[in-house]
Order: C-alpha cells, then structure tokens, then sequence
C-alpha cells in the first residue's frame, strides 16, 4: 500500500456540539464528532487505495481532544496511513483550526474486509 495522505475541512455545525449529541453540557465541537471527523478522514484516504469488493472497518481508535472548538468554526483534517500489516492498516490523524492549533490527534486502525463475506459472518451468529 502506498502512503496516503488525504485532507479535508469540515465545518463545526450546532448538532455536532456536546450538548446536542448528550456528551456534554456545553456548545462545542464534541468529542464523539471529532471522533467520527477523523475516522471519515482516515477511510478517505484509503478509498483510492482499496481493491474492487473490498472495505475498511475501524478496529481500534485512540483520540485526544485538545482544543475546544465553536460552531461555525473551520476545521482542516490530515489522516496519513503509517504502516500496513497484513488486513491492518494503521493511521495518524491531526485536526486543526485555522489558526493552525492542534484541535486534536488520534492512531486509528482499520482492517480490510470483504463486506459480503463480513455481513454474512454477523447473520451467522
């Protein structure tokens, strides 16, 4: 796998704040939005790297959330893919604003999967 690199901004929105996704009590980008923002990031940029018939599911995610951000704030993602082992790929992800603050930071693994094959596990159980 070559090493990928993939941007993208994102602007904060109200029903991404703590309060309003029950994560907290105040009016900020919330964590589990910074979460998905990366892992949207990190699956961009394995996209032009995958196989017809295959996917990305997330498999581990370890996230700090640094800065506090408002709504309407613009936000700049950077997911890079550091290593691949076997079905694992692992990858770093830097989000920031535009004063170029460090909103946050995260190592995220994602492991190639066939999604009939995956799907057709889960009716097994």
């Amino acid at each position: 796998m070559n090493k990928l690199v993939f941007k993208q901004k994102h602007t904060v929105k109200p029903q991404e704040t703590a309060l309003a996704v029950g994560s907290g009590s105040l009016e900020v980008f919330s964590t589990p939005s910074l979460s998905a923002l990366m892992e949207n990031t990190a699956i961009q940029a394995l996209a032009p790297d995958l196989d017809e018939g295959e996917t990305t599911v997330g498999a581990e995610m370890y996230v700090e959330h640094l800065k506090a951000s408002k709504v309407g704030e613009i936000l700049t993602a950077k997911a890079e893919v550091k290593a691949h082992e076997g079905r694992s790929i692992f990858i770093t992800i830097e989000v920031k604003n535009e004063c170029c603050d460090v909103v946050g930071r995260a190592k995220h693994t994602r492991v190639v999967v066939n999604p009939e094959k995956f799907m057709q596990r889960l009716d097994e159980k």
